[in-house]
């Protein structure tokens, strides 16, 4: 498949070190494709599903305590500790390689090695880059076919180059006490071992395209960002578009996927999803920031995806589509989650094999069961998806889960601004990664768990990145729409009805709306945002517009604490955005 002396000699060198009994090169066919079904249903690592109703789509279940990202398991591993940075795990590669060794010696005896070459990006973009991953599991082997772009023509565009990310991953014996996703920012590589589940095993996923293509971009003069790209058509048939950052489980793929309120589609407003998850963006020869999706597929919470929250991207689930840890309805071999819709199935499995029916008090999904699906399943896919140039970004947006404190949305006063509120971000947790839930915590531009380097270099480089983009940078601003009332309930709808927040935005980027400005930013009034054909009225509106300095003060206590971390790493740029804003709060 490849002359490529970099990629053989490394294929080789992986061969010698894990033993595995066959190596089979992915060539990205679909017959290639088809057998490795065949092959994983003899075996029960993938379980076929009703091909009537969803052709194509299989179940497949993880090990039990291989549900979710492992953080305390995920390691930096760069020479000096400081280049890692007080947010990540830090592993001596002095250390990382022998420990790693060992445990890779021989782990693939009795099993295949799967060589998948793959491309992040749309083929021939001047953004995409290369990786190889080596894995003994179907199970990721057929997701990366989904997730990237993969087979031969990834070799055919990588050529003779040795400018490409060495993915080694095996599942080894899944044993959590020697499980390590480790990251070599510096020698372009990434080895996993002993977890099958997605974040940990799909090496295209946040393993290359933040943590490693973050640090990429910082040496390149790019920026690799966990945001999601939606492109927002007027009736006249131009579409901008934004991209947006918040943490996994608070809508990025509702927001990426979502379908205009009536009083829009009926004066022919569209929306487009260009990706739902990660944003590569590189300033154009316009000057002007363009963003691509790294990926191929998306890699979706199942729970709470229903009709109503997402049709579209339940639509995508539909064909070709990798389920994972949800129930199996046996009665007619379809899945089935919480949320999905009111009707649970009374003979099912759960998503751990198990007899479940509704009456038992036990959830039949895990909280982080995925879905695994073509993004070209996807009815609002962009047209812009496969540009090889991207798509121009007219605002950036932040966001995450906040009962009380940040207001539905407001703007940064500029870039520099934007780069502080990007960096004061907090949400509650959810169920996507391991640990407690509903805890807030800071997660700066939702990049917490993948920066590849120290966040304090990462803020640095989003200020660099503004000086280059000048008068021509994206507006930045924040949203929230997870505001409640003293009863514990969300105020504002949420959705489709988020649409009527970014036309706001789109209406501040071009200079068209209006706008107060308060301590924190600039905010719409009441009249600003259109709530025409929503049960919602003006007063509740400004009750989630407000701002409580007294809540934002005790915020800022917990701001100056988390960049304490940082030392003198900490931009002086974002210290004074501090002190200014303690000031405005009195």
């Amino acid at each position: 498949m490849t002359t490529n002396k970099t990629v053989l000699t490394w294929v080789d060198e992986a061969v010698a070190l894990c033993k595995p009994d066959h190596v089979l090169w992915i060539d990205g066919s679909d017959k290639q494709a088809d057998t490795l079904r065949q092959e994983a249903f003899g075996t029960g690592e993938l379980i076929p599903l009703n091909q009537d109703k969803l052709p194509g789509c299989v179940l497949h279940r993880s090990d039990v305590n291989d549900v979710a990202r492992v953080e305390d398991r995920t390691f930096i591993c760069c020479r000096r500790k400081e280049d890692a940075g007080p947010t990540n795990n830090w592993f001596d590669p002095k250390e990382a390689y022998p420990t790693l060794r060992k445990l890779y010696d021989g782990c693939m005896k009795g099993r295949t090695m799967y060589v998948i070459p793959f491309v992040m990006g749309p083929l021939g973009s001047p953004s995409a880059k290369i990786g190889v991953e080596v894995t003994d599991s179907i199970y990721v082997t057929l997701s990366m076919l989904i997730m990237t772009r993969a087979g031969q023509c990834a070799l055919d565009e990588l050529g003779q180059s040795n400018d490409w990310v060495r993915c080694l991953h095996s599942k080894a014996e899944l044993d959590p006490a020697k499980r390590y996703i480790c990251h070599f920012p510096e020698d372009n590589a990434i080895w996993s071992i002993n977890s099958g589940y997605g974040g940990n095993a799909l090496m295209g996923k946040k393993c290359f395209a933040l943590r490693i293509a973050s640090y990429q971009a910082k040496t390149e003069g790019w920026m690799a960002e966990h945001m999601m790209i939606l492109g927002i058509q007027d009736p006249q048939g131009n579409t901008r578009y934004v991209a947006a950052a918040f943490p996994s489980a608070c809508g990025k793929t509702n927001l990426a996927m979502l379908i205009p309120p009536e009083i829009y589609q009926e004066k022919g407003y569209k929306a487009w999803c260009v990706g739902d998850d990660i944003a590569w963006m590189r300033i154009g020869e316009d000057g002007r920031l363009y963003a691509i999706n790294a990926e191929k597929g998306f890699f979706g919470v199942a729970p709470g995806t229903n009709a109503k929250s997402n049709p579209n991207a339940l639509a995508t689930t539909t064909r070709n589509t990798i389920f994972t840890n949800v129930a199996l309805n046996l009665d007619d071999n379809t899945v089935w989650w919480e949320g999905l819709d009111k009707n649970p199935p009374k003979n099912a499995l759960d998503w751990k094999g198990n007899p479940w029916n509704p009456d038992m008090e036990v959830k039949a999904a895990h909280p982080n069961s995925r879905f695994t699906a073509p993004a070209e399943n996807c009815p609002v896919i962009s047209d812009q998806f496969n540009d090889p140039q991207g798509v121009p970004i007219d605002a950036i947006i932040f966001g995450g889960r906040r009962a009380k404190t940040a207001p539905l949305v407001y703007q940064a006063r500029d870039w520099e601004h934007g780069v502080f509120v990007g960096s004061i971000m907090a949400s509650e947790t959810t169920a996507a990664t391991t640990g407690k839930v509903g805890v807030v915590r800071r997660d700066p531009m939702a990049m917490l768990p993948f920066c590849g380097y120290n966040m304090g270099d990462y803020w640095q480089h989003w200020l660099e990145m503004g000086k280059k983009l000048g008068d021509k940078a994206p507006k930045i601003f924040n949203v929230n729409w997870f505001r409640l009332d003293d009863e514990g309930h969300f105020i504002w709808p949420g959705f489709g009805d988020n649409m009527r927040v970014i036309m706001w935005i789109l209406g501040r980027a071009d200079g068209t709306a209006n706008a107060v400005e308060t301590a924190i930013g600039y905010e719409p009034t009441p009249d600003d945002i259109n709530l025409d054909g929503l049960d919602f009225s003006k007063e509740q509106l400004a009750e989630i517009l407000e701002v409580d300095p007294a809540l934002w003060r005790e915020d800022m206590e917990s701001v100056e604490q988390f960049y304490a971390r940082f030392g003198d790493k900490l931009p002086k740029e974002l210290k004074a955005q501090l002190e200014a804003l303690k000031k405005r709060l009195g």
